[in-house]
């Protein structure tokens, strides 16, 4: 039977079984409050979905073949103890939190077993007692309230208790017009209902917005970019390269503190969390346009660590206890005593082979920290499932080593966010089960779990058909981006990566030609999946697709038209109307889960493509426009 996390002590009796019958009744402890009656709906509902028959709820004094719901505040808060006997269910929890996670493991159960439930005994609790995920909402797609609540809804299956939303300009700020005009922001209401749905799952909505660095769109705007460390921000073409690159707040200006201040006054709020995550990562520019004057007189460093501190104090004041990301004072970690005594750092490291030197410095120097890992879905149409878990897996031991406060799983959607938000689920949930119980499961274990619980392959193969598909990728979506933005003259300097330099006819062809057969295994385990799971498979489907079609896009614009001695360009113009009509299912997936947000952004890059192929001739020369 497999739980996702495992408990971390469970008894299983292999003998006797309860039989979950139709006339069993929920019922729940006099001293239980009416969020209970919630969590007891979302199993009864469960039963209802894979059994067909609905279970009466009720409160009041156990009986024989029940299932019965109370609370023993001598527990541990997140606590929960969970005794099944042939005579009935017995769910104890040490809060409601204790009790929700007991009924995710009770529906987990129905999961695996049906209605046929073994005998058993559960003790289960937390290692970790912060366990977070980080969600992009910024970068390219900007969440449906709808898609946020089932992320919630999921996050609390698997016994996440923390979310993040990361933005940068995605919320529609009263005074910001200039900043939100062509997007389909994130609006007031939206967070102050999404916080009370997270806070009834136990989940605390922890505020996230840039202030320092990654400021692009807000600097780029007439009213705002005097406040840009790099002269003539406003001036520049959208580069989604640039965008990663630029745009740091001149901290040698006072309006620039006033600016943090007015977002800060006006976002933080709208939560009920008492924490503040100020980010403040990747500010390359600092000290080297504007306020060099000012760099040369103190230093990057004490520049750098005195603004942050300058937040910190801000966020202080307001009853809130400031994060920031660690990326920069992991260079320096000594700095981290200048900061706030309740300041958190977010150190994160997202290679597969991480190495836990940040993790260690900062201990060492006496940093409160959480680890934070990523999902490996940034610049892929589907996450990178080896990287995520290798990096995941090895972040959260150096966490349990060096006494962590936290684990913050994050998934970011650097240049538009072109992978399905869906796809970061099984990187969600490696950070679920190593934060919750310490033992790392090894890839295969954890996968074959994954396929079973959350895609309802019978067959345990849907885990491993998406990580030896998201392989595939010849021609990373950076490089199908970074191609073209060069070919526009959109990109200043040097980039971080090579771009499509080793890219071959034979790799393309071996690559989707693995691809296609995995396609058929889907194919294959999608006609025995659990009915109610199966629409998760399309969009692998669709981006698996995807791959195949950009890895010859990739080719073409690397090595030019000529493949043969009697192609003559057919196959490139092909190639172009199969992306064209690949992106008509491709904007469909998208607005299942995103608002239309940054859509067209994508819809530039491929039709940029399918010019790009259709002007191409077999002397590998581009006809000229």
């Amino acid at each position: 039977m497999y739980l996702i996390p495992a408990p971390n002590k469970m008894i299983v009796d292999k003998e006797d079984s309860f039989i979950l019958k139709y006339n069993c009744r929920i019922i729940i402890s006099q001293e239980c409050d009416l969020q209970i009656m919630d969590y007891a709906k979302l199993l009864k509902r469960d039963v209802q979905n894979k059994l067909g028959f609905e279970l009466s709820i009720t409160k009041g004094e156990r009986e024989s073949s029940c299932i019965y719901i109370s609370n023993n505040h001598y527990l541990q808060k997140e606590e929960y103890h969970l005794v099944i006997t042939i005579d009935g269910i017995n769910l104890i929890g040490g809060s409601n939190a204790g009790i929700l996670y007991g009924i995710q493991t009770i529906r987990q159960i129905l999961e695996n077993k049906g209605a046929v439930l073994p005998c058993l005994t559960i003790e289960d609790r937390p290692d970790m007692p912060n366990r977070g995920f980080y969600h992009d909402a910024t970068r390219g797609r900007i969440p449906t309230m709808e898609a946020l609540k089932e992320l919630a809804d999921k996050l609390a299956y698997y016994k996440i208790n923390q979310l993040q939303l990361y933005v940068e300009h995605s919320f529609l700020f009263k005074d910001f017009s200039e900043v939100w005009r062509d997007d389909t922001p994130l609006t007031a209401e939206d967070i102050l209902e999404f916080d009370l749905y997270c806070r009834n799952l136990h989940i605390d909505l922890i505020p996230s917005i840039a202030s320092f660095g990654h400021l692009y769109k807000v600097l780029s705007t007439r009213s705002y970019t005097g406040l840009c460390e790099i002269p003539d921000a406003e001036k520049m073409p959208f580069s989604f390269y640039e965008r990663m690159a630029h745009h740091t707040l001149d901290i040698s200006k006072e309006e620039s503190f006033e600016f943090v201040a007015k977002m800060l006054d006006e976002y933080m709020p709208l939560f009920s969390s008492g924490y503040f995550n100020l980010c403040a990562d990747e500010t390359f520019d600092l000290g080297k346009g504007r306020s060099k004057e000012l760099a040369d007189r103190i230093g990057v460093n004490d520049m750098y660590i005195n603004f942050v501190k300058k937040i910190c104090d801000y966020i202080i004041s307001k009853g809130k206890r400031p994060m920031f990301w660690g990326d920069i004072i992991c260079g320096m970690p000594e700095y981290i005593k200048k900061l706030p005594k309740e300041t958190i750092c977010l150190n994160w490291g997202y290679a597969p082979d991480q190495g836990e030197k940040e993790t260690k410095d900062l201990a060492k120097a006496g940093a409160v920290q959480y680890v934070c890992p990523g999902v490996s879905g940034w610049n892929q149409l589907i996450n990178r499932m080896r990287d995520a878990y290798d990096n995941i897996s090895r972040m959260c031991t150096y966490a349990y080593k060096y006494k962590t406060v936290g684990i913050l799983n994050t998934d970011w959607g650097d240049y538009g966010h072109i992978n399905h938000p869906e796809f970061s689920t099984a990187g969600m949930i490696y950070g679920a089960a190593f934060s919750w119980n310490k033992e790392i499961l090894d890839f295969e274990d954890i996968n074959r779990q994954i396929s079973r619980i959350e895609y309802g392959d019978l067959n345990d193969q849907f885990m491993k058909i998406v990580s030896d598909i998201s392989t595939g990728a010849v021609a990373s979506w950076y490089e199908i981006v970074c191609f073209k933005e060069r070919k526009q003259n959109r990109l200043n300097g040097t980039l971080w990566a090579p771009v499509l330099e080793d890219i071959t006819w034979e790799k393309v062809m071996s690559s989707n030609e693995s691809i296609e057969k995995n396609l058929v295994k889907f194919y294959q385990i999608l006609s025995e999946a659990k009915q109610e799971k199966r629409y998760l498979y399309k969009a692998y489907i669709i981006a698996a697709e995807g791959i195949k079609l950009w890895n010859k896009a990739g080719a073409f614009a690397a090595l030019g038209a000529k493949r043969t001695d009697d192609n003559d360009g057919m196959e490139a113009r092909e190639l172009a109307a199969s992306l064209e009509y690949w992106y008509h299912e491709y904007k469909n997936l998208w607005r299942s889960l995103s608002r239309e947000s940054e859509l067209y952004r994508i819809g530039e890059v491929v039709f940029w493509y399918a010019d790009y192929l259709r002007d191409l001739r077999q002397d590998n020369t581009k006809v000229d426009s």
